[in-house]
């Protein structure tokens, strides 16, 4: 990447974006997998329609592959293991999420070079939980039965504070993002549609939703960047916020890290004669709601220069399973 891409903007950002999204999806198979949802549901159209169950219609996530798991924190500090990314949700058939997610977890054991047996386990481990996951709350594991490399990570999220957050993420803790590899900066068009979304009621409430904040405190835009950020998300909008965020003008001043990324249109088949939002931002904030409700109270829809996007704040606590980090 040369040292002037940090102001690419408009056509060259698309395409250097695009480039960057083979780079990455060409480093290994579960990359590959996991950067390319379309592929996925053109290649289950190809398979005979016996081979897959066909479940009620309900929402899924679309994309329900094991990066797309792990700890996730409420508005009022509670974290649990849910669904991360809702880009492709719809209401939609629950076996395309099994198949999705059981592809991804086939092609990690190949690329660690375990035997086959080690795939066959794991897949019987999935169809195991997700049946007790259907079964009545009386019947259900209890926590004390979660796996040890859950309980490991569930742990290590509730530990976690803002300063881990934003040295991760922005590199530092001070109100700046550094422009470089993977902060770009923007155009004067952006920055103004940036400080027009925080400048709605609703979007001020959600920076303030966290439960050690005030609801009438005030939002205020410190900085923002084009985040190069993702692998089957590179080349739509995507956007680092930083906030600050203070009860009173002499009050101390918190930091809030928002992530702006553009609702693309679903890969995922929905189902027929079902009622869902036809705007895409809404549609993803909708399933959030419903399949991770701890992630789904820290989004709203809004529109960015007449594209949807999902606005959220990240948070600390929002770990991919192995990955020590809150990159989201």
């Amino acid at each position: 990447m040369r040292a002037d891409a940090v102001g690419i903007r408009g056509r060259r950002r698309e395409s250097t974006l695009a480039e960057r999204q083979n780079v990455k999806m060409a480093r290994s198979a579960a990359s590959y997998v996991r950067g390319n949802t379309r592929k996925f549901y053109q290649w289950l159209g190809t398979s005979s329609r016996d081979l897959i169950p066909s479940g009620p219609p309900v929402w899924i996530c679309g994309d329900c592959h094991l990066g797309n798991l792990g700890p996730v924190t409420s508005a009022n500090g509670r974290v649990e293991v849910e669904i991360r990314d809702l880009d492709q949700t719809v209401i939609g058939n629950p076996a395309h999420d099994l198949v999705r997610l059981a592809l991804s977890l086939a092609i990690a054991v190949r690329g660690s070079n375990l035997p086959g047996v080690t795939t066959a386990r794991i897949l019987e481990q999935l169809v195991e939980g997700y049946t007790a996951g259907l079964a009545h709350p009386s019947r259900r594991p209890k926590k004390s039965a979660i796996a040890a490399p859950v309980q490991a990570v569930l742990k290590q999220a509730l530990r976690r504070k803002w300063h881990q957050l934003a040295t991760e993420n922005i590199e530092n803790t001070s109100p700046t993002i550094p422009i470089g590899e993977r902060f770009w900066t923007l155009s004067g068009a952006e920055r103004r549609e940036v400080k027009r979304i925080f400048q709605a009621d609703d979007m001020r409430r959600l920076a303030t939703c966290v439960h050690y904040r005030d609801e009438h405190a005030e939002a205020r835009v410190l900085d923002a960047a084009y985040w190069v950020k993702g692998c089957s998300s590179l080349g739509r909008l995507r956007y680092a916020v930083l906030l600050g965020i203070r009860k009173h003008h002499h009050g101390r001043e918190r930091f809030s890290l928002i992530d702006i990324k553009e609702a693309p249109p679903p890969a995922a088949p929905r189902a027929r004669h079902v009622k869902m939002p036809r705007d895409n931002a809404r549609r993803v904030v909708e399933g959030a709601r419903h399949l991770s409700p701890f992630l789904g109270q820290r989004m709203l829809p809004a529109q960015f220069s007449g594209r949807a996007v999902v606005v959220r704040e990240l948070a600390p606590q929002d770990l991919k399973f192995g990955n020590g980090s809150a990159h989201l």
